[in-house]
């Protein structure tokens, strides 16, 4: 597939080095979970992995679940990365989102625990919040959906204005809840074989864009696609 990324792993450069030791933590974090494919690890793991003392993630992070805050923000900020430079060489809006969505899916199933981390239901609050540090990486990640969307990915400009904001947040509840099913079934083997994931996200991609050039669906009024950036 044209435009396809590779997985979201730690061989990407990433904004920290190992002198600074918070970050230093979160890319033994992103270590451990690529490899073992599990958030059951400890904070105790991680000091050795990164080779500091067993209490000094606790100078950094109050504990796991703050630790998991900090990398699904990484997780998003990756993701972000790889949608972007998808996107560099492209002009036509359409092929923009498009290769965004290969870059969401193909992330996502070649680093399951890491996209459940990130769009899963574990770092979520009593009162259904988000981290704000999550929160905010992945309203990053929304900008360059809603870009490619207002510069007419869906057939015509769609002007990024409050008047049209549930008309844009149905276009991106639509693409995204396309997108992150067809990444769901393909991890959980629902849907397969793994070598037609190119082509089925494809298929799935096309069909979902004819539509929404077609007609784009307004959301209820109060509703939100987020995460919204206020907890």
């Amino acid at each position: 597939m044209d435009g396809m990324t590779q997985d979201i792993s730690t061989d990407d450069p990433r904004p920290y080095h190992h002198g600074d030791l918070h970050r230093a933590i979160v890319a033994a974090a992103l270590d451990v979970l690529s490899e073992s494919q599990s958030t059951e690890f400890s904070l105790r793991e991680l000091a050795r992995r990164a080779g500091v003392s067993h209490n000094a993630p606790y100078k950094h992070f109050a504990d796991k679940r703050e630790l998991l805050a900090a990398v699904s923000a990484v997780g998003f900020e990756l993701l972000a990365k790889r949608m972007a430079e998808a996107t560099k060489e492209l002009d036509s809006p359409r092929k923009r989102l498009a290769a965004m969505a290969r870059a969401y899916v193909c992330g996502g199933v070649n680093n399951p625990a890491l996209y459940r981390l990130m769009f899963g239901g574990y770092l979520a609050g009593q009162d259904d919040g988000r981290p704000a540090i999550e929160r905010t990486a992945a309203y990053n990640m929304k900008t360059l959906v809603v870009d490619a969307i207002s510069d007419g990915a869906l057939g015509r400009p769609i002007a990024d204005t409050e008047a049209n904001t549930r008309t844009m947040d149905g276009a991106i509840l639509v693409f995204w809840s396309q997108m992150h099913g067809l990444t769901l079934l393909l991890v959980d083997r629902l849907v397969g074989p793994g070598d037609k994931m190119e082509e089925l996200t494809e298929n799935v991609l096309q069909g979902m864009l004819d539509g929404l050039v077609n007609s784009i669906p307004t959301i209820p009024e109060g509703a939100w696609v987020g995460p919204p950036l206020a907890g």
